[in-house]
Parts: structure tokens; C-alpha cells; sequence
């Protein structure tokens, strides 16, 4: 990497494991599913009508919006709403990683690799260790349930990882932007369904300016800017080179979180913490150590 690309990639780091204090923000004067709503909103508009729609079929567009952005912030918003912490949530959310692997296994035939099955497995029982931290914790059922959310946002966004791989090459700011659309009456119907008209009204008659600023940020600087910047990313650089550096995000979400929210982890979430971090190293770095380990002289 030249030191622009390592900024770069610095740059979006930060801004993506920063979004998770800043959905904890938002939420605390917007219910979940109309921040999504208001969310998609903002990066829909003005940006398509500065941008071409991508060529994508209008299947695989919608397939993407109802994964990667609908099911994905609705269950994860939704989870931080009802008590995952911001930190835990920045790395459970990581455990896409693993669906996608399984998901492409199953929708495309690759082969799992030891190192794959590996770091599941150790991921698996960090996200154990997660989940019996949260029912033992004082909180009780709202943080198992934030934490199934949470599981249940990476499983989306591993599904729209799958329909990305199956749209192929296209431009990923267009995409974006354009699959934003999609999502944004969904959200509307849900939130009018599950969190009423009065809460709504309320919301937005009443919307604070720290709220206001969250979603501004969720839109134009985790999703548009953060977005943009990692598809330059991708397209100029090796993606083995690239994708590693998301293992920092969960660091400067936990890092944040306790700093900025004072959320400090207990020794079972720590340890889970742990664990699932080394699950994601061995799934990321294993190929390359065994690799090396073959080619290395008796």
C-alpha cells in the first residue's frame, strides 16, 4: 500500500467502527426501524440524481437492498435499540464473515478450506461465551435478544455479500445509492407497524440535533464516503490485501464504545470478545500461514 491507500483505508476504519456509538446516539431519540427509514432517505437523496443507476438486474438490486440493507440495519438497529451494547455488536456483526463462507458454499460451490471450518469453530464458542455473558448479565433477556438480532443482521449481510458476488462487477457507489431506494418504504411500513404513528410523529416533531447529526453520519460519512472510499480500495489493490483490515473495525468500535459510552466489557464478554477475534484472524490468515508452511524447507 502507498501511505494515500493506507489513509485511506485508516479513514474508513474509523468511520465504520465509529458508526456503531453513533447508531447508539441516534437511537436515543429515534426508535429503530424510523432511523433506518430516515437513513436510507438520506442516501438515496440527492445522490441518485447525481448518479448513473447501476446495470444491475432489477431482481438482484432488490435482492441486495432486502439483505445487505433492510434485513441488515433492521435487525441490527433494532438489537442496539433493545440493549446490545455498541462495542459487542462491532464485532458480533463481524461474524458475517463466517455466514458468508458457508452462504457462498452452498450458492456457488466453494470449497470450505481447513482454516475456514477452523475459525468457525472458534468463533463459534467466543459466540457462546458471548451469548451466556448476556443471560447472565443484570439486563437479562433484552441483551440475548439484542445478541440474536445482532446474529440475525450478520446472517443479512452475508446474504447480500452472496448477491453481490452474483451481481459481479459494477459500481459500488451506484449500487449504493440506488439500492437505497428500495428499503426506505419497508422501513416506513414497519416502523408504522411495530413502533405506531404517534412514535413517529413524536420522533420527528421532536428530533434533537444529536440525532439529526447521526443520521447525517450514518448516511454520508459510514455509508456514501465509507463506501466509496472501499471500492477504490478494492479496485486498485489486491482484495487479500484489503479485506483483513475489517478485523480493526470491531477494535475501534469496542475502543470507542468504552471511551465515548463508557461501556466496559465484563471477563466472560472480554474472553468472548477474544476468542471470536482469533475465529476471525485463523478464517482470514490461515490460507497464507499454511501456504507458507508448505513452501517452508524441512
Amino acid at each position: 500500500m502507498s501511505p494515500r491507500q493506507l489513509v485511506t483505508a485508516l479513514i474508513v476504519i474509523f468511520l465504520w467502527g465509529m458508526n456503531f456509538v453513533v447508531i447508539k446516539i441516534g437511537l436515543k431519540g429515534v426508535p429503530p426501524l424510523l432511523l433506518g427509514a430516515l437513513r436510507f432517505s438520506m442516501v438515496a437523496f440527492p445522490a441518485i440524481l447525481f448518479l448513473p443507476r447501476p446495470k444491475v438486474q432489477l431482481k438482484w438490486l432488490m435482492a441486495y437492498a432486502l439483505t445487505i440493507s433492510l434485513g441488515q440495519f433492521a435487525f441490527l438497529f433494532s438489537a442496539m435499540a433493545v440493549g446490545m451494547p455498541a462495542g459487542l455488536a462491532s464485532l458480533v456483526l463481524q461474524a458475517q464473515a463466517f455466514f458468508t463462507v458457508g452462504f457462498s458454499a452452498m450458492a456457488f460451490g466453494d470449497r470450505l478450506r481447513p482454516s475456514n471450518l477452523l475459525g468457525m469453530l472458534v468463533a463459534s464458542l467466543g459466540l457462546l461465551l458471548l451469548g451466556s455473558a448476556s443471560i447472565s448479565s443484570s439486563t437479562g433477556q433484552v441483551t440475548l435478544l439484542g445478541f440474536i438480532l445482532t446474529l440475525l443482521a450478520a446472517a443479512s449481510w452475508a446474504c447480500g455479500n452472496v448477491v453481490n458476488k452474483k451481481i459481479g462487477a459494477t459500481s459500488l457507489l451506484s449500487l449504493v445509492a440506488w439500492s437505497a431506494l428500495i428499503p426506505i418504504i419497508p422501513f416506513f411500513l414497519l416502523s408504522l407497524y411495530f413502533e405506531g404513528a404517534a412514535t413517529i410523529a413524536d420522533s420527528l416533531i421532536h428530533i434533537s440535533l444529536p440525532s439529526v447529526l447521526a443520521i447525517v453520519y450514518l448516511a454520508f460519512a459510514a455509508t456514501l464516503t465509507g463506501y466509496t472510499l472501499w471500492g477504490k480500495l478494492l479496485s486498485t489493490l489486491p482484495t487479500h490485501m484489503v479485506a483483513p483490515l475489517t478485523l480493526l473495525v470491531p477494535v475501534i468500535g469496542l475502543t470507542a464504545a468504552w471511551v465515548l459510552l463508557g461501556e466496559a466489557l465484563q471477563p466472560l464478554q472480554l474472553l468472548g470478545a477474544a476468542v471470536v477475534m482469533g475465529g476471525l484472524l485463523i478464517n482470514v490468515f490461515g490460507p497464507r500461514i499454511l501456504a507458507q508452511l508448505r513452501r517452508a524447507p524441512a
